[in-house]
């Protein structure tokens, strides 16, 4: 009973722990889900899925069954970059505790009620349980705000390497705060339309009313809050590395000013569409996504440039071979920056083509081309931000040597492996035609579902090695578990 004991307090009250659980239980969904797929369906495995686990599929829920499936999956995200944030940032005992407590039992009753309402008969108690879960998520980043409150003076800062003012207030805890108080702001800008389920108001998918040529308020809100709530997670990762790299000098004093502003602002422009300044509220977006790009390009600069002088500081003179070969070397410190700039390629520069050529291009297309290429691009950039937390959970599980090396660097050339081939499929309406796309299409197929394929058995032999580790009575978990407890003392 006592090895039990002390697992489960290593799972469930250590940053690690918390991490390992909330991955293993997307990892599982992702799975299993994942066979449900149209490749599958084609392939006949989607059909044996649904009979082996005796799910209960009907077409016309589709939409419902997507959107539960969706939030499940990304409360776990959401729970993943909190327990991040709560690990990295000081705070009081008191509310690490609490948040990481209410937002762990909050995700979990998400996933497991709110799929097992969606897919296995609609037992609505269950249902009730899943919108209890989001509340006690909800509820979690409330107390996430207070306990990032900026102006508390025992979290000023007089380091002159780190942005701050002249009193000290700390402008990248500024920046964490305002993510999580628009974050949870912007959860209600998508509890509001579903608190209207069943009285006028019912599921549908964003893509699919996209060329509606006029949205009710609700579904304006409900792609708002689509939107919103992907381009905050990812802010939040982009401070959380920041923070893991420790990103600091004159670069860090200029970014967290514009991370702060451009949140904000973009806020403010998602927020725009529902009111009358929806007109302008496409413009006011665009306004604020670029302070928060800029902000995580410097960090990419700094990044870089600290990789490669760490790498050629017993060079007296590098060379151009001696500088890259030092800026790849540490695939887990040089990976996450890399996917952001990859992220441009895949996902920002795309939607930045697709908004200004709409009209002209996309317009043009079918409505399924123009479907394929939002889809796309929100869920390559949700997988982008999964990666770069899978690399930084690498960096954490302290991999070193070979390990690290393979590790790393199979995350990051399965995944643009796939996330490229998805941009190609995306876009292939620019250079080939319906008539002759079906070779290109096959090829982009086999490359997707290898690169995705592949990432899912990475992350399966990730778990076996855990969970394998779990079970040693002086595994790596208690070396962890040990570390962290003593610095919860010397806090």
């Amino acid at each position: 009973m006592p090895a039990l004991k002390t697992r489960f307090n290593y799972l469930f009250n250590s940053t690690k722990g918390l991490i390992l659980v909330a991955i293993a239980m997307i990892g599982i969904v992702t799975a299993i889900w994942g066979m449900l797929s149209g490749p599958m369906a084609e392939m006949g495995v989607r059909e044996v899925v649904i009979k082996l686990f005796g799910m209960d599929i009907v077409q016309a829920e589709r939409e419902g069954r997507i959107i539960i499936l969706y939030h499940s999956i990304a409360m776990a995200i959401v729970a993943i970059e909190t327990y991040m944030v709560t690990g990295l940032l000081k705070m009081k005992a008191f509310f690490k505790t609490a948040i990481n407590a209410i937002i762990t039992v909050g995700y979990i009753l998400t996933m497991i009620f709110g799929m097992g309402f969606a897919y296995f008969g609609h037992n609505w108690a269950f249902h009730g349980v899943y919108i209890f879960g989001l509340s006690l998520i909800f509820f979690a980043g409330v107390l996430l705000c207070i306990a990032l409150y900026p102006w508390n003076k025992e979290y000023y800062v007089t380091d002159n390497e780190y942005a701050h003012t002249k009193s000290g207030f700390d402008l990248e805890r500024a920046a964490f705060f305002a993510t999580a108080v628009t974050t949870v702001l912007s959860a209600l800008f998508g509890a509001v339309p579903g608190s209207f389920f069943g009285n006028g108001f019912e599921a549908f998918l964003a893509e699919n009313v996209i060329r509606l040529p006029e949205k009710t308020t609700m579904e304006y809100s409900v792609i708002g809050h689509l939107h919103i709530m992907l381009a905050l997670i990812g802010i939040m990762i982009t401070l959380i590395i920041g923070r893991w790299l420790n990103f600091k000098g004159i670069l860090h004093k200029v970014a967290m000013p514009l991370m702060i502003l451009g949140t904000i602002v973009l806020n403010l422009g998602v927020w725009g569409v529902v009111t009358p300044l929806e007109p302008i509220a496409h413009m006011v977006i665009y306004v604020g996504a670029t302070p928060s790009m800029f902000a995580a390009l410097l960090l990419l600069i700094w990044d870089w440039n600290k990789l490669i002088k760490d790498g050629t500081a017993h060079i007296q003179k590098p060379n151009l071979g001696h500088k890259l070969s030092a800026l790849v070397r540490d695939p887990l410190k040089f990976g996450p920056t890399w996917q952001m700039l990859f992220m441009n390629f895949t996902t920002s520069g795309i939607g930045i083509f697709m908004a200004i050529k709409l009209d002209e291009v996309f317009r043009v297309w079918p409505a399924r081309e123009e479907r394929i290429e939002l889809t796309g691009h929100w869920h390559v950039l949700s997988a982008i931000i999964a990666t770069i937390i899978l690399l930084y959970f690498g960096d954490m599980n302290g991999f070193k040597g070979k390990l690290r090396q393979w590790y790393g660097w199979s995350i990051i050339i399965l995944s643009d492996i796939a996330f490229g081939a998805v941009t190609v499929f995306e876009m292939k309406r620019l250079f080939v035609t319906e008539a002759e796309q079906q070779p290109l299409v096959n090829g982009l197929m086999y490359a997707i579902d290898f690169g995705l394929g592949m990432l899912l058995v990475i992350l399966a032999i990730l778990l076996v090695y855990r969970l394998t580790d779990l079970f040693k009575n002086k595994g790596r978990w208690t070396e962890e578990l040990d570390h962290e407890l003593a610095q919860e003392v010397n806090q």
